[in-house]
């Protein structure tokens, strides 16, 4: 918005002489409402098979100051007000519009400094830019395969950590707890512990497109901090908190990220994810590990 009301002289009229720059801004920002960067880029890497990002504002930066986000709050909440196709000087709410705009090209000029700031320099941005154009043309750019393109083989997607972090982990839990020994003795976990992963996605449980959403991070490094253990006599699991790609952070769509350890003969690893539950009812034991161990997994598709 900023920038938009700088400008002069645009070809389709969206600078700062128009009356209803800002409402025009609103209705591009809610093209993509409901919609995260995940599912909005992997479908652009679906259409596309490679994609380019301008840089816009500095990773480090100070939060909007609090008059800035006060004025974009109205206008969202003015926007959803207005149900009309019609421009907001011929509807209900023209004169809440009209005001809008005046009021939110003085706050934005009153921090006009701090919005300078936190912007990426625009020979900056060019620069960058240019320099992705000519890896993509040279053909140096590895474009993720989305859960879509494979989608009749793939089933989940995950972070998968390596075994030999996982049992590491369990030893240091072990020597620190008598029963956590016993336990996994008992269970012989070096025995049976297969592949340690922690579901992100489950074709059947989620969708398609939830595990197509994925894509974009495939193969890359994804930290896991473990925070606690959790076990019954029929299955044991590890609590996980999942970390950040490139500063954005990875979510599960499982209601509780975990490693599934083990579990008895004839128990679904999908029932690993009662844990909590028999847990607060006094089913299953939680064993707080403190502080948290980090282990770096790899995501992808299963």
């Amino acid at each position: 918005m900023f920038r938009v009301l700088q400008r002069v002289n645009h070809p389709g009229n969206l600078d700062k002489a128009s009356p209803n720059a800002g409402y025009i801004l609103l209705m591009f920002y809610n093209l993509y409402d409901g919609k995260s960067r995940r599912e909005f880029e992997s479908e652009l890497y679906e259409r596309f098979g490679s994609l380019v990002k301008m840089p816009l504002l500095k990773p480090e930066r100070a939060p909007l100051p609090g008059d800035v986000k006060t004025i974009l709050d109205e206008g969202m909440s003015l926007f959803r007000l207005h149900q009309s196709r019609a421009e907001p000087s011929k509807g209900s709410y023209a004169q809440e519009w009209a005001q809008w705009e005046k009021r939110l090209r003085v706050v934005l000029s009153r921090n006009a400094n701090y919005l300078t700031s936190i912007q990426v320099p625009f020979d900056v941005a060019v620069k960058e830019v240019l320099e992705q154009l000519k890896a993509v043309a040279k053909g140096d750019v590895k474009t993720p395969d989305t859960a879509k393109r494979r989608f009749g083989n793939i089933v989940f997607a995950a972070v998968t950590v390596p075994q030999a972090d996982i049992l590491s982990l369990l030893r240091k839990l072990g020597e620190n707890d008598g029963d956590v020994n016993n336990f996994l003795n008992g269970i012989k976990v070096e025995d049976n512990l297969s592949k340690a992963h922690v579901t992100l996605a489950h074709k059947r449980a989620h969708g398609v497109a939830a595990v197509a959403s994925y894509g974009v991070y495939q193969n890359q490094e994804v930290p896991v901090s473990f925070n606690a253990f959790l076990y019954t006599d029929k299955m044991a699991a590890l609590e996980a908190q999942l970390g950040t790609v490139n500063g954005e952070k990875i979510d599960s769509k499982n209601d509780w990220p975990h490693v599934t350890l083990w579990t008895a003969p004839g128990v679904a690893p999908k029932e690993a994810n009662m844990l909590p539950q028999l847990f607060s009812s006094g089913q299953a034991k939680r064993v707080l590990i403190d502080p948290p161990i980090t282990i770096t997994g790899v995501l992808d598709f299963y």
